[in-house]
């Protein structure tokens, strides 16, 4: 990819104006539309569900980048599929049969992500690595907006970008968690093709063309 896709995350809009949100991430240089998906088990809030997402499906035509921070998130995948998810990504430490879970999203005609936590190495995640479509390094413990980024995760960015050029695989590779405006240009010199942004985003203190230009 040429330039760093923008994704801005809906858990830090305000949930009562939801068809504002996404006309400001049209708007504002957002290429994709993250939701975050808690279950209150996984991590300790709970968010959207799929009623949410299919109720907003009709206001964009951007991608849904739905990412399912669940416990047995196979049992989730079909409906929000259904929803209007465009990319389902799930997290390594909630499931057990990954690629069983990757191929479930494929048969649905959706692309497929997986997600490491930042305790998590991108070692474990290397036999899934030819068959996802993304691959979502957390920069934060998740489950909650707003955190601080954690640098050496980034270094796991700097690793998967080695190891695709290595393997010639064609995975995208997505962060989330903390990128703002002091963040931002290690985020995009780490080599990622999509940069998840929520607080920063809609408090309008990360102006993504600043950065698109570099």
């Amino acid at each position: 990819m040429n330039k760093t896709l923008l994704a801005p995350s809906l858990l830090s809009c305000d949930f009562a104006y939801l068809s504002e949100a996404i006309k400001k991430i049209e708007n504002n240089n957002g290429s994709w539309v993250h939701i975050d998906v808690m279950d209150g088990i996984f991590v300790p809030e709970i968010t959207f569900g799929q009623p949410v997402v299919r109720c907003i499906r009709p206001l964009t035509k951007l991608p849904f980048d739905v990412h399912l921070m669940t416990e047995k998130p196979e049992n989730q995948i079909e409906s929000f599929a259904k929803a209007g998810a465009d990319l389902i990504t799930f997290h390594y430490e909630a499931a057990v049969h990954h690629h069983r879970i990757v191929q479930q999203i494929h048969s649905l005609g959706k692309k497929a992500g997986i997600s490491i936590v930042p305790s998590t190495p991108v070692s474990s995640i290397l036999p899934l690595l030819p068959f996802v479509d993304l691959v979502l390094v957390m920069t934060v413990n998740p489950g909650f907006g707003g955190q601080s980024l954690i640098p050496e995760c980034l270094d796991k960015v700097s690793e998967l970008v080695k190891y695709r050029a290595e393997k010639n695989l064609s995975f995208l590779i997505s962060v989330d968690g903390g990128v703002n405006e002091k963040t931002a240009d290690s985020v995009i010199k780490s080599g990622v093709d999509v940069a998840v942004s929520g607080s920063a985003f809609f408090s309008d203190s990360l102006i993504w063309s600043d950065y698109e230009k570099k």
